[in-house]
């Protein structure tokens, strides 16, 4: 008999069996959802459902609820009136409580996983349905709070999870196009930086040079546990430096986000600081998950950026570690795109299903999606040789 469980901590969980299915994404493993637990944003909470074949666990997924406040979302001020009309319009209909099935901190899709051998993926999704629905009324119940959008996020292009997109459809939830995901696949004849730069086309192998250049004077160190705890404020103002600067956001991380990581995931998270004249003016993180090197969140002073090009050296050295370190992806992430495939990263496109838990609003939640995430227009960018 298929059933689930809902636990609220990480301390519940069937720790040996959950992090067994986990093994191949550390962003579900329980090493993990402890040091995301305790420095998580203080708009976001987690839930875990693991799935069940009478005693035997089969499946998993992570759920955040998030509750959305308008001065979190559209933070980047200097936008016209009529703009920021439409913003704050939708900002009223998105803030409240949403369910993410899935890591809204970290882009991808990093949300649940089953065992393909013991259930189909029809009957898992069901269950997931019916574990969120129990979740929507516990919510409602123990805090008060209704939940008014459901998401499951972020899915490839060939994700499996798109076989399912009637089931999807038949409990009204929307397919959206969401900004892609820009990977780099690192060529396994590059050993080394120099087998990199060389596989460039003269223009960005000079445009590699030129940043280099502009980059000297800054030291480049690996922070270990001691200096993440020394610098936290530091690095801390740097990641606020950035994020402020967004377009959207639906979160803040507390400050001691970057040490709880490092405590929990120790040499699987990687964090390096940008020194001139001694003053920490930049660092950047990277999340070591098995084959992937997933970059992470990073931050910098404004007034180094474009004088010692912080932010396009930053994307050299995440690619540098990734070469040396013998991984065989770099995860960019979205945003900044054009820059990103400046470096080597491809745009790969992404997707996610959602829905208005009301009905009304429901009807007219694509239009809203698409004016809140509009198509950015970008130039793609092709560094290497053919």
């Amino acid at each position: 008999m298929i059933q689930y469980k809902i636990y609220n901590s990480y301390k519940n969980l069937p720790k040996k069996a959950w992090d067994s299915l986990a093994f191949h994404d550390i962003f579900l493993q329980t090493k993990y959802l402890q040091a995301l637990e305790k420095a998580l944003p203080n708009s976001i909470s987690i839930y875990y459902i693991g799935v069940f074949n009478n005693q035997d666990l089969i499946g998993i997924a992570i759920v955040q609820r998030v509750q959305l406040y308008l001065s979190d979302m559209f933070r980047n001020s200097g936008v016209s009136c009529l703009k920021e009309r439409i913003q704050n319009t939708i900002s009223k209909v998105l803030k409240g409580n949403i369910l993410v099935i899935g890591n809204l901190t970290h882009t991808g899709q990093h949300g649940f996983f089953f065992n393909k051998k013991t259930t189909s993926q029809k009957d898992f999704i069901n269950i997931i349905f019916d574990a969120v629905d129990e979740l929507c009324r516990v919510i409602k119940s123990k805090n008060g709070k209704r939940i008014r959008l459901i998401l499951f996020k972020d899915y490839f292009k060939d994700d499996a999870i798109h076989i399912g997109q009637e089931l999807f459809e038949s409990l009204q939830y929307y397919k959206m196009e969401v900004q892609p995901n820009m990977l780099m696949q690192l060529k396994p004849n590059w050993i080394h930086m120099d087998d990199y730069i060389g596989n460039m086309t003269t223009k960005y192998r000079t445009r590699y040079n030129r940043a280099r250049k502009m980059y000297q004077g800054i030291l480049t160190v690996e922070l270990d546990i001691e200096a993440v705890k020394n610098h936290s404020k530091e690095i801390y103002k740097l990641y606020k430096n950035v994020s402020d600067n967004a377009a959207f956001n639906t979160f803040i991380l507390p400050e001691n986000h970057f040490l709880s990581l490092k405590e929990h995931l120790k040499d699987d998270f990687r964090i390096f600081g940008y020194y001139l004249d001694n003053e920490l003016i930049g660092f950047y993180s990277l999340i070591q998950n098995s084959e992937k090197l997933e970059t992470y969140f990073l931050g910098y002073d404004a007034i180094h950026q474009y004088p010692n090009q912080l932010y396009l050296n930053m994307l050299y050295d995440m690619a540098s570690f990734g070469i040396e370190n013998k991984f065989k992806y770099v995860v960019y992430a979205r945003t900044a795109m054009e820059i990103k495939s400046s470096v080597g990263a491809k745009p790969e496109a992404m997707f996610m299903y959602l829905k208005y838990t009301n009905g009304i609003v429901n009807r007219i939640l694509k239009q809203v999606f698409n004016l809140m995430n509009p198509s950015p227009k970008w130039q793609e960018r092709h560094p290497f040789k053919d």
